[in-house]
């Protein structure tokens, strides 16, 4: 017999999960050679020390973010050693938040109408998963924009359509690939034709084709107020953001947070398969063609997240949607560590209620298993655990994996995203149908 969650028990065991976890990296910080602490980390902190002084953060070289990181990050250069870890501990209350936030969603009418219980297990994919605990503890800052991502989700299943332009806005400055939901939440907020509500009898052919509307007919119909509210928004809190941010910092602020993404070829701790050859392009610049593929690589990536799901999924069920894009846009990025797959965790638990994972146990065990096996040892047939290991290889023991290990391994990891993808864009395609099948037996009980 399990005992009955509540909000307290699941709030306080993910407090408890991300307090056990810092302690822990305090601990190996201080006498493990491997440290706890996420270089990144130090990358933030130094950012944030440089703005204390009234210095630009991009001075600190691979600082990659906007300002706004470093702003929030000043007290980590406060004298007390106890103030370094204001930042990991920031990003672990960010974690709690945003399982406050998904709760209040798959509570909500649009997420579901789940009883408080039922939504605090969904919640607690997030919340008392140790892979999220980890990765904010260790000092990642997507916690942040995980609040950021499900409080849009919670303004716009509540039509709050000016909190969640805002919103929008800030995660887009915050981190680029939010925007790709910007077409979702569009198509979402359609309103009814004034011709459908109108005159329904019946019609002479004649008729019909006078009725027929025209090209402005159909482009006012579309630019509703709801999204003229949700556009002015959204872009009016992003240009003032950026328009500040360059003001103060000038182009290092254009470079280093927007452009230098265009051209990126990061090929460390980078599970894409474009790995391999992103490190022939760093390591032989004046071999490598002029048709440079870090730029080539966002058009099959933004082609499939920004269009081909949201057009046809959206108006089903806009966080299934919302997940479907991040998970594609993360699997066919040219670059993919660890902490991107937060980016799509988060969402998970508005997909799983009715996702074919868990309506077919097996099949939901097979692809977790290929998804983190094709990442440990090379004598497994599944992703994750091959990849790091032939990693582990190449940057702890020095020897070269590129070929075949390090390439096949990231070729597999991706057939395994794809996999996976194709089951989430079947279910969330097959969303009406399950809603009406559900309406159905709902009636039927109550005669």
């Amino acid at each position: 017999m399990f005992p009955v969650l509540s909000t307290s028990r699941v709030f306080l065991g993910a407090i408890g999960l991300r307090v056990l976890f810092f302690i822990y990296g305090i601990l190996q910080d201080a006498y493990a050679p491997v440290k706890y602490t996420d270089i990144d980390y130090f990358v933030f902190t130094d950012a944030a020390r440089y703005v204390s002084q009234g210095r630009s953060p991009y001075e600190r070289e691979t600082y990659r973010y906007t300002p706004l990181l470093a702003w929030l990050l000043i007290p980590t250069s406060w004298q007390h050693s106890i103030w370094f870890s204001f930042g990991k501990v920031l990003f672990a209350a960010s974690d709690i938040v945003a399982g406050w936030f998904i709760v209040r969603v798959l509570q909500s009418p649009g997420g579901g109408a789940m009883s408080r219980e039922r939504a605090l297990k969904y919640a607690s994919i997030w919340l008392l998963n140790p892979m999220v605990a980890a990765i904010s503890t260790r000092g990642s800052s997507e916690g942040l924009l995980g609040v950021i991502v499900v409080a849009l989700l919670w303004a716009v299943n509540r039509r709050r359509i000016t909190l969640a332009g805002i919103l929008l806005g800030l995660a887009v400055h915050f981190k680029i690939y939010p925007f790709i939901y910007g077409p979702s939440i569009i198509w979402v907020l359609e309103s009814s034709s004034p011709t459908e509500s109108k005159d329904k009898r019946p019609q002479t052919s004649v008729q019909s084709i006078r009725k027929m509307p025209t090209i402005k007919d159909t482009i006012l119909n579309f630019i509703n107020p709801s999204r003229a509210i949700l556009l002015a928004s959204s872009l009016a809190t992003f240009t003032s953001l950026n328009i500040v941010m360059y003001a103060i910092y000038s182009k290092p602020f254009l470079e280093h947070t927007f452009f230098y993404h265009l051209t990126r070829i990061d090929h460390r701790h980078n599970f894409s398969p474009y790995n391999t050859l992103l490190h022939l392009s760093s390591a032989l610049p004046d071999h490598v063609s002029n048709l440079k593929l870090e730029s080539l690589a966002f058009i099959p990536q933004l082609g499939i997240s920004a269009f081909l799901i949201p057009v046809p999924l959206a108006r089903k069920d806009i966080a299934g949607t919302m997940l479907a894009q991040t998970f594609a846009f993360v699997a066919f990025n040219k670059v993919c560590t660890s902490q991107y797959f937060l980016w799509y965790l988060i969402l998970l638990p508005f997909y799983l209620p009715y996702s074919s994972f868990l309506a077919k146990p097996r099949l939901g065990l097979t692809a977790l298993t290929l998804w983190i096996g094709t990442q440990l040892t090379h004598t497994s047939p599944t992703a994750q655990a091959l990849w790091l290991h032939q990693a582990y290889r190449l940057e702890f023991l020095g020897l070269s994996t590129f070929v075949p290990g390090l390439f096949i391994s990231s070729l597999l990891f991706f057939a395994v995203n794809a996999w996976i993808l194709g089951i989430m864009v079947d279910d969330i395609g097959a969303r009406d149908r399950q809603r009406a099948h559900v309406g159905k037996e709902g009636r039927m009980k109550k005669q």
